[in-house]
Parts: structure tokens; C-alpha cells; sequence
């Protein structure tokens, strides 16, 4: 089946209103970022999304495909899915190695020739990590950062799922800037569950959220959205000052404020 939209029907907030938002429609290639303070219902909206909702949870919200009722093979059958949901959760039961576990995840699939298939998963991963993954390594050896970027290389490429849902990936100690890059390559609905002004910004629209609830749907304006570059330039010097620390080199305050003046003055 060939996803062209997803819609979210609004429900209902903690206390027991009527979400102010009553529908968000979303085409592949659109970026969506759900945005509110800690303990506003971020979660459970992405939450709701990942279980395909049908009045069945606590918000009662609904969730249509290509404006109809999800097919019941998207829950019975994993494989047909057409949502990847990347939590900020990333222990793993297994400790078998990353080349065994992207070998299987692409046989499984069908995704191609194996090799090829882990050989992009790998470069894809590695260009959003300080440190490279290395196949031989067991998964339960990486790092948070090095998890969460091998299971975005693996959810857009070999699961290749239509829907990926990205809670708070500003967290996981990859860089940013180049994951919504590489990400904007993807003709693919992607949601995120964010607090960071680089993705708010990045995105088409955003849902702001309150009390549980979905309290307003916004879309990026032109003048956002070159907001939203210059605090991508800005967030630039600061990777390159991590790597710079990291790598062990000083630091000097008048190159530093070299660098600020010319970001405000481009």
C-alpha cells in the first residue's frame, strides 16, 4: 500500500476539553515537529501515532491513512508497518554484533544485496556520530548517540518506513544539523518530538502542546525559516567548538569572536 497522508483527528486533553486543534493532514516529503514543556503530552501524541489510535486511548484521538482507518495488518504484521518510531530509549536485549544485526534486519526485508544495504546504513550513521560504528562491535557496546544514529540509518533505509517518529533526538549526541539534512533527502513524513529551535524551525509545521492536549497547529513561516538558518549556522560553531575541545585544542576569545560577527554579519 502506497502511503500518501497521514491525519491526526484531535480528541480530547487531560481535563476532559475538546483539543483546540481538530485535524492535522500531512503529506510525504512534510516535516512535523510537536512542540510544549516537559509533561505536556508530547509523548502520547507520537504515542498515539505509533498505535495507530482510534478513540481507543486516553486522548481519543484518531489516526487515518490515505483518509481511511489504518489496515489491521499494520499492527498484526511488523513487516508491513508503515511507522518507525525512534525512542529515546535504546538498550538492547542482544549482544550480537552491528554487522549481524543489520545483516538480518536486511535479509528479513528483502532490502537488496546485504552488503550494500549495511555498507549505506553504516556510511549513513557514521556522518552523525563523533566516533564511527564498527561492525564488529556488539550493539549493547554503543554509545547512546551511536544507537540512535544507527536506528535512523536503519529505520529510513532498510526498514525504508514511510512514517518515522523522532522523540527528542537533540538528546542523543549526534549531530543535528546533518541528520536534518540528510533526513530532508528522504521523501518521507517525519515527526519529532523536540524542544530544539533548529528542528522547530526546520520543520513545515509545528503542534504546540498543553495540559495533554493539542492546543495549536502552526505552519513555518518564510521569515521562520530564515530564523530557523541562522540558528543552524550558529549551531555549526558550536559543533565545530566541541570537536575542536574535544580533540584537545585552546581556545581563544578573539577568534571566537570573529567567528559571531561573521555569522550575524552573512
Amino acid at each position: 500500500m502506497e502511503i500518501k497522508k497521514i491525519t491526526i483527528l484531535g480528541g480530547y486533553g487531560r481535563n476532559g476539553e475538546k483539543e483546540q486543534v481538530d485535524q492535522v493532514d500531512l503529506g510525504m516529503g512534510e516535516l512535523l515537529s510537536v512542540v510544549g514543556p516537559t509533561g505536556s503530552g508530547k509523548t502520547a501524541l507520537i504515542n498515539d501515532i505509533g498505535l495507530f489510535a482510534d478513540e481507543d486511548t486516553p486522548s481519543r484521538r484518531r489516526i487515518l491513512i490515505n483518509d481511511a482507518a489504518p489496515s489491521e495488518d499494520f499492527l498484526d504484521d511488523p513487516a508491513k508497518n508503515p511507522i518507525a518510531l525512534i525512542t529515546q530509549h535504546t538498550g538492547f536485549l542482544s549482544d550480537m554484533k552491528v554487522s549481524h544485526f543489520l545483516d538480518i534486519h536486511a535479509r528479513v526485508r528483502k532490502r537488496g544485496n546485504p552488503d550494500s544495504v549495511v555498507a549505506d546504513i553504516l556510511d549513513f550513521a557514521n556522518q552523525l556520530t563523533g566516533e564511527p560504528i564498527i561492525l564488529d562491535s556488539t550493539m549493547t557496546e554503543l554509545s547512546g548517540g551511536q544507537s540512535r544514529a544507527l536506528l535512523i540509518a536503519d529505520a529510513v533505509i532498510i526498514g525504508n518506513s514511510p512514517i518515522i517518529l523522532l522523540d527528542e533526538i537533540e538528546n542523543a549526541g549526534i549531530n543535528l544539523t546533518r541528520a536534518l539534512e540528510m533526513l530532508r533527502k528522504y521523501e518521507k513524513i517525519f515527526i519529532f518530538v523536540t524542544h530544539d529551535p533548529r528542528i522547530t524551525l526546520s520543520s513545515d509545521y509545528r503542534i504546540v502542546m498543553k495540559g495533554g492536549a493539542m492546543q495549536d497547529a502552526i505552519t513555518t513561516s518564510p521569515e521562520e525559516k530564515r530564523i530557523g538558518e541562522k540558528v543552524t549556522d550558529m549551531d555549526k560553531i558550536i559543533v565545530g567548538l566541541r570537536d575542536r575541545i574535544s580533540s584537545g585544542e585552546h581556545m581563544l576569545e578573539k577568534e571566537f569572536q570573529a567567528i559571531m560577527e561573521l555569522v550575524w554579519l552573512t
